[in-house]
């Protein structure tokens, strides 16, 4: 779960410097270069995002919709802040569990 939260804010890291970043540089000084390797990037932590999330979801129990809405957050700006503060909250949730 833990690997699952990093990829996360990386990947929605990676997609707002594509958003803020890369395509700017290409619309005003037109360097595509940067959407090329930045898209490129953004893209492949995209396909790992959702295999974890498939593969974290199996392990956790979560539902079809719950995986969907985490799977698909991942591809809304400033969404993987979301994910992030519920697999906080579970990561607590389950240490708790644990040292009681």
């Amino acid at each position: 779960m833990r690997l699952f939260r990093l990829v996360s804010l990386i990947e929605g890291l990676s997609l707002l410097t594509l958003l803020l970043v890369a395509i700017p540089l290409r619309a005003y000084l037109g360097l595509h270069e940067a959407v090329y390797y930045v898209g490129w990037t953004h893209g492949i932590l995209f396909l790992v995002y959702g295999a974890l999330a498939l593969v974290v979801s199996h392990w956790q129990g979560w539902s079809i919709a719950y995986w969907l809405m985490v799977f698909l957050l991942g591809a809304v700006p400033f969404g993987f802040l979301v994910v992030d503060g519920q697999l906080k909250r579970a990561l607590r949730s389950s240490e708790a569990l644990e040292a009681a």
